[in-house]
């Protein structure tokens, strides 16, 4: 699972036009799920992204997570992110899950979000064309990959 986290002060995602989810203050997480990934992936996944120390604390060091700041969570499927791209123009997406798989866990990750504390969990919706819009804090983003668990 590839999940690009970006530190928010709010995001807003629409569907055809029409709103459809939004948050304030908090993380933005785009999630490809590949096709070994597994509900063991998606449980460390949410424990590490919500208790990752992003914001800062009253001596201006990252010490506080979303969760000590009470933050909300956007959490969008993004199977580009499993794109291949090392040879030619066209990527491939031959490692991205299957539809019901990526579905399944992108929908159990934001769950587990809301088990480890974040009150105010919103996703965008599945296999639809989204428009997100953001304003970032900072910039301030992190690229995480569960597969990097098993690498050291």
């Amino acid at each position: 699972m590839k999940i690009v986290m970006q530190r928010v002060n709010k995001c807003d995602l629409s569907v055809e036009g029409k709103p459809y989810s939004s948050t304030g203050q908090g993380i933005l997480l785009t999630v490809g799920v590949h096709k070994n990934d597994t509900m063991e992936d998606v449980v460390k996944a949410a424990q590490k992204l919500t208790k990752m120390r992003i914001y800062k604390d009253d001596n201006d060091k990252l010490n506080k997570s979303v969760l000590d700041m009470g933050g909300d969570c956007m959490v969008v499927s993004n199977f580009t992110l499993n794109a291949f791209i090392a040879s030619g123009t066209r990527p491939d997406f031959s490692q991205s899950a299957d539809m019901e798989k990526a579905n399944t866990l992108y929908l159990a990750l934001a769950d587990e979000i809301k088990k480890c504390g974040v009150k105010n969990v919103q996703t965008g919706h599945f296999r639809t064309h989204m428009h997100i819009s953001t304003e970032l804090d900072g910039p301030f983003t992190i690229v995480y990959d569960t597969h990097d668990h098993n690498k050291k």
